[in-house]
């Protein structure tokens, strides 16, 4: 399986974000408290633009009197020091600025701007121009202590500087948490379950549908726990049937020593029962050998044609079928890539299977083609063949369908998918048409340069 990495990226990732949203709530953030604590709110800048339009009003009615006695009465009801002056910072009322009060000229401040005290606790001054008239006048005033911000405080620090950047660490931390630690959780689980004998898959679909490292963890352990309740099931499956089929011939063996039959038809019984019991333990031992262990097995150039002519001999002198039903319709030139006695293995499994279900009369016959850089064989009977449903259930070990005439243990057709997919190969069945078809796939031998795609 390719290595991609994507957790990495979206840790990566998610800590990128996070540092570009500090970033940026610590400026965003920094400027509305900043506008908060040190600027002049609506109300108080519409407050003061309109003590600005008084005193407009009073320049052009009423003239230097009118300003001086607006200026007079708004330093009282105000109580602070204001001038309203022209454009060459002159007081446009009949009081002329003194030294003192034209220094403070030099450090006006406008409604939009930051207040704060000066260095020597000083109150800020601010000037307002008039609303009608601004190249006339404007209105300047030393800003009351009541109407100055309050700038920054030490909660307002404990809560910029402390809480939100601790409630993004929380939230940085939940993320990775749920991200990584609650996966982890459910595997951890799934394994104290499998510790603990319980074999049935814990770990959510989400977690091995996840395409980063994780998933691929997940899905290893579920593979590995898949193996593992397959090998248990097939252990258990295989004392079952052990304990089962050794029995009948046992007894049978028991009755046979008790009946009183003549030594040479005891002698027969005897050889028949421990010639099944032989062939039903090295079976169950080859399934197991194959299924567990998993050889690989070394691939050579094997003929097709020749393999199955020396199986069709066998198979003859056994069921005395003669060679003209056993048909090879491959061509000379079918070569393939394989182990050759574990394909030996499968092709008689296969041959003896067909006929076993074969009529008395009928046809075995072995063909196929060439398909891209494999063979594809077929081996096909007459016999009454398998239900659809059934075409992958007799690949089962130990599985004898309900009706199927002939003995056998269920193990051969096992025996042949398991050497086959340990070569490469692919092995299933159809139906034929007049039976059943078992389907071969080999990589052929002139393609072993080449990588396939089984």
């Amino acid at each position: 399986m390719r290595r991609r990495h994507s957790l990495l990226w979206k840790l990566a990732l998610l800590q990128t974000g996070f540092c570009l949203l500090l970033v940026w709530l610590v400026w965003f953030w920094g400027l509305h408290v900043e506008r908060r604590s040190y600027f002049l709110d609506p109300a108080t800048r519409q407050g003061l633009a309109a003590h600005a339009e008084q005193a407009e009003q009073r320049w052009l009615n009423e003239g230097a009197d009118g300003v001086e006695r607006w200026r007079e009465r708004f330093m009282a009801d105000q109580r602070t020091w204001a001038a309203v002056i022209g454009p060459q910072l002159q007081s446009l009322g009949t009081s002329a600025l003194s030294h003192d009060e034209s220094s403070h000229l030099t450090f006006m401040r406008k409604l939009d701007w930051p207040m704060s005290r000066r260095l020597d606790d000083e109150l800020p001054y601010v000037s307002i121009a008039f609303p009608r008239h601004p190249e006339q006048g404007r209105l300047v005033l030393q800003l009351p202590e009541r109407l100055l911000p309050e700038g920054l405080t030490p909660w307002t620090h404990i809560v910029t500087h402390g809480l939100m950047p601790a409630a993004l660490a929380l939230l940085l931390g939940l993320l990775l948490y749920r991200h990584l630690v609650v996966p982890l959780n459910e595997l951890r689980e799934r394994a104290n379950a499998l510790r603990a004998d319980d074999l049935e898959p814990v770990a959510s679909s989400a977690v091995t549908q996840r395409r980063d490292e994780l998933g691929e963890l997940a899905q290893a352990y579920e593979h590995m726990a898949q193996r593992v309740r397959q090998s248990l099931q097939q252990q258990r499956q295989l004392l079952r049937t052990l304990s089962h089929e050794m029995r009948t011939p046992l007894t049978r063996l028991r009755v046979a020593s008790d009946s009183g039959l003549p030594d040479g038809q005891l002698q027969a019984r005897v050889s028949r029962e421990v010639d099944e019991m032989q062939r039903l333990v090295e079976d169950a031992l080859d399934l197991a050998w194959l299924d567990t262990e998993r050889p690989d097995l070394p691939r050579e150039e094997v003929r097709v044609r020749s393999v199955w002519e020396a199986l069709v001999q066998d198979v003859q002198f056994e069921s005395h079928w003669p060679a003209h039903r056993l048909r090879c319709e491959v061509p000379d030139d079918c070569v393939v890539q394989a182990h050759l006695n574990s394909l030996a293995q499968a092709l008689e499994n296969l041959l003896r299977n067909a006929v076993r279900h074969s009529p008395a009369q009928g046809w075995v016959t072995l063909h196929g083609h060439r398909d891209g850089l494999f063979w594809h064989l077929c081996v096909e009977d007459q016999g009454p063949g398998v239900d659809v449903a059934d075409l992958e259930r007799i690949f089962e070990p130990f599985l004898r369908l309900d009706g199927t005439p002939g003995k056998g243990f269920g193990l051969g057709l096992s025996i042949a998918r398991r050497a086959v997919e340990l070569q490469g190969g692919q092995l299933w069945a159809s139906r034929g048409d007049h039976g059943l078809r078992m389907n071969l796939r080999l990589l052929a031998h002139d393609s072993s340069s080449q990588t396939p795609s089984v």
